[in-house]
């Protein structure tokens, strides 16, 4: 019966994606949406971008090993970035009314620029769309016997096929029904496990002290790493065309700014929801949590839950990752496609030829995604890796081209190229366990030794004149 309600569940969001290619008239449209979307659709829609398989799998195996000290990154991190995204970055680049943020770069630095940071940025989604691939499977086959690797292959093809069909349409209409399923999902699931533990007081009450730990230790190197786990994903997520489109797709930029707080809140409140899941069940059911603590929470519902609640907790489940991996899928196409192809043609490309790139360019992220979920399995570290990319190389050019006067190309693309080079080089070699700190210093320093001795001559001779 769990199994039939599941495949009903996809039938339908498969349903929706096709009915929504209706809306998709031209590029714009598909990643877009048309910048027509009501705050309920661009809420949701951001929302359901950053609640996926590390928040609910990754997230809560961590942090019952950890504490919170060891989840910072996510869901804090990820909530951070969403506040400091329309605090700071929203309303310039949404007053460009460009496709992509690789279109901000070439506002900002020139199309030279956009292209490296549309190389720099594409691969950064292969692991992120993978982390979800994996999670969409490990759930496949807790009520299959799906193989991981079939797991991922049938996950692909779903996702795949609505988000080729309508694009930013399909993906916000279906992200609006599947942050609902979230929402009813994980309150359901908390009350449960709850009146199954005897309350939440119990619960917490049973919890290792360090479960309740937001601050670290008193040195310096927990301070360093601390703030590390902020970065990842409070920087290094700021330069992601997923963030972009969903943000940009907003009707206004009210709407857009508002879209952002809402998102962020809750994020951060919902956010947390798996995490107290986990360590109820950690209290009520100590044998599963040994078996495999990244299938804690479906082996728990599973196990001890009643059809209803298996329903609707695995429906929330396919929801939060099906919503992250087709945002993961559109936003390296969409680079690919109008940063990195319709340069090369120039006004040759027609807007419909363009269309049709964009679709077949996420069946190509979707298969390299897939053969990267078949190498790794680690959902948090896949996801980790992917923003910790972007934060040396890229968060360091776009801040300061939306804020520093002085920021030149050269500057940007020393800081691109140096950021990167001295965080693959020190994680290579093991220098610290903050690589990704020295790779966002390498980043800064370079933009400003980059951009005071390759001054841009534009700007110069705009100020002198």
């Amino acid at each position: 019966m769990l199994l039939t309600a599941i495949i009903i569940y996809l039938g339908l969001t498969v349903a929706v994606g096709a009915w929504s290619s209706r809306l998709v008239k031209n590029s714009s449209d598909f990643v877009l949406a048309g910048r027509s979307l009501p705050l309920f659709l661009s809420a949701s829609a951001l929302f359901a971008t950053w609640f996926g398989s590390e928040t609910i799998f990754g997230a809560s195996s961590v942090y019952l090993e950890e504490g919170l000290i060891g989840v910072i990154e996510d869901p804090f991190g990820g909530a951070l970035c969403l506040v400091l995204f329309g605090m700071f970055y929203l309303r310039p680049m949404y007053r460009m009314n460009v496709l992509t943020i690789g279109d901000v770069f070439s506002k900002i630095f020139g199309k030279r620029i956009e292209f490296f940071a549309s190389v720099f940025m594409i691969p950064a989604y292969f692991g992120y769309v993978a982390a979800q691939l994996v999670a969409l499977s490990l759930v496949l086959g807790a009520v299959t016997d799906l193989t991981l690797t079939q797991g991922i292959i049938i996950s692909a093809g779903i996702v795949v096929f609505y988000t080729f069909l309508g694009g930013m349409w399909a993906i916000s209409i279906t992200d609006f029904i599947q942050t609902t399923m979230i929402v009813i999902g994980l309150i359901w699931v908390s009350v449960m496990v709850a009146q199954e533990a005897g309350g939440v007081g119990e619960i917490f009450s049973q919890a290792p002290p360090e479960s309740f730990q937001f601050f670290p230790e008193n040195s310096l190197n927990a301070w360093i790493s601390y703030f590390g786990a902020w970065a990842i994903l409070g920087l290094g997520s700021i330069p992601s065309q997923d963030i972009y489109q969903r943000v940009m797709s907003a009707k206004s930029e009210k709407v857009a700014i508002r879209s952002t707080y809402l998102a962020g809140g809750f994020y951060l409140s919902f956010g947390l929801l798996p995490l107290f899941i986990a360590l109820g069940a950690k209290v009520l059911y100590p044998e599963l949590y040994l078996e495999n603590k990244q299938m804690l929470l479906p082996s728990m519902v599973l196990r001890h839950g009643g059809l209803a609640v298996q329903v609707v907790f695995f429906g929330a489940l396919i929801s939060a990752i099906m919503s992250t991996t087709s945002s993961g899928l559109l936003a390296p196409s969409a680079i690919i496609s109008e940063n990195i192809i319709r340069p090369y043609f120039g006004e040759k490309l027609q807007d419909k030829h363009l269309l049709w790139i964009l679709r077949i360019n996420i069946i190509s992220v979707a298969l390299i995604s897939t053969l990267m979920a078949t190498w790794e399995s680690n959902i948090y570290e896949l996801v980790a890796g992917a923003s910790i990319l972007m934060l040396v190389s890229l968060f360091v050019p776009l801040t300061a081209g939306l804020y520093w006067k002085k920021a030149s190309p050269m500057g940007a693309l020393l800081a691109m190229v140096i950021g990167m080079l001295t965080y693959l080089i020190a994680e290579n070699f093991e220098w610290t366990e903050n690589n990704h700190l020295l790779g966002l210093i390498a980043s800064i320093l370079a933009m400003v030794f980059g951009s005071y001795s390759f001054p841009d001559k534009k700007k110069l001779s705009y100020e002198l004149s």
